[in-house]
């Protein structure tokens, strides 16, 4: 698994990449890295081109002040697949790159093969209270209070004490500690709170793609979830699976916010069968403006232009 980065309009923006074969483009979540994949990348590169970026203001990507909604990430992620030469992929995403998955698939269609959606938002208002209360004006003038440097050098030695003792955390206890512990440095906490404010505040998310999944009715989509979600409720994904007409739905029993860590074989072997299952997405730009115009969500009439 190789480690690259790239300048896309002065910006750095890595990114691991591995395997060959018909591209897959993994999207990490809110405060997390294309580390998340770490646990599934090996065993997916045997059948796939590989290609999980650190989204612009996390991990080892450029953290700018700058423009964090979704379509900004998107932006940045089409001109990175541009720049390596893959013009379609397979597009996954976990949690808040579950968002961006589907805005990458709404703005640019011709890109999209596949969509896979893990534990994703974008599909429903209920999220973590935390969240809630992270998105309240001056949350981000406390929050050094809980996660300092100094805490975070602590936490680490202590599970590098524990390691030399034969002790480790469990997989998703070390998912949890990476995307705190990078909050103690400021520039990413910068960009996480824009980050989270473009898609929540205090009533929970505050984008939604429900009203245009009619849109992905030529999109093969996998939903992904984990049954004891505590972050974003397992009752999204059965109401996403029945807004996108033949989508194939997994549901992990005893699995939390992070299936691809906490159940990284199943995860690799459903959604393995489901590209081997499915052909790509025929869309182009002008058969997405075509649908746009032909109907209403749910209709058939016409739509007066």
């Amino acid at each position: 698994m190789e480690q690259r980065t790239v300048s896309i309009h002065g910006n750095a923006v890595a990114f691991h990449t591995a395997g060959s074969g018909p591209v897959l483009l993994l999207l990490h979540g809110m405060a997390a890295s294309s580390e998340t994949w770490q646990h599934v990348i090996p065993a997916l590169a045997e059948r796939f081109t590989v290609v999980a970026p650190d989204l612009l203001g996390h991990g080892a990507s450029g953290k700018p002040r700058s423009d964090y909604a979704l379509a900004a990430h998107v932006n940045v992620l089409r001109d990175l697949l541009v720049l390596l030469g893959h013009e379609r992929a397979t597009i996954a995403g976990h949690s808040f790159g579950g968002g961006v998955a589907m805005q990458l698939a709404y703005q640019f269609p011709e890109h999209c093969e596949r969509l896979v959606l893990v534990g994703s938002g974008g599909l429903g208002d209920e999220v973590h209270p935390l969240l809630r209360a992270l998105s309240l004006p001056g949350a981000e003038l406390l929050f050094p209070l809980v996660c300092s440097p100094i805490l975070r050098d602590a936490g680490n030695w202590v599970a590098t004490a524990l390691a030399r003792c034969g002790l480790r955390a469990a997989p998703v206890v070390e998912e949890t500690w990476r995307s705190y512990a990078s909050l103690a440095d400021a520039e990413t906490r910068h960009a996480f709170f824009r980050t989270l404010r473009a898609v929540i505040d205090h009533t929970g998310q505050a984008v939604s793609a429900r009203n245009r999944l009619y849109l992905t009715a030529d999109v093969p989509a996998l939903i992904v979830w984990g049954a004891s979600d505590p972050i974003i409720p397992v009752r999204h994904a059965f109401e996403t699976h029945e807004k996108i007409v033949g989508s194939h739905l997994d549901i992990h029993e005893k699995v939390g916010h992070y299936p691809h860590v906490e159940a990284p074989t199943r995860f690799v072997r459903t959604l393995v069968e489901f590209v081997e299952a499915t052909e790509p997405a025929p869309l182009t730009g002008d058969a997405w403006r075509e649908r746009l115009r032909r109907a209403q969500p749910g209709t058939d009439h016409p739509i007066a232009v």
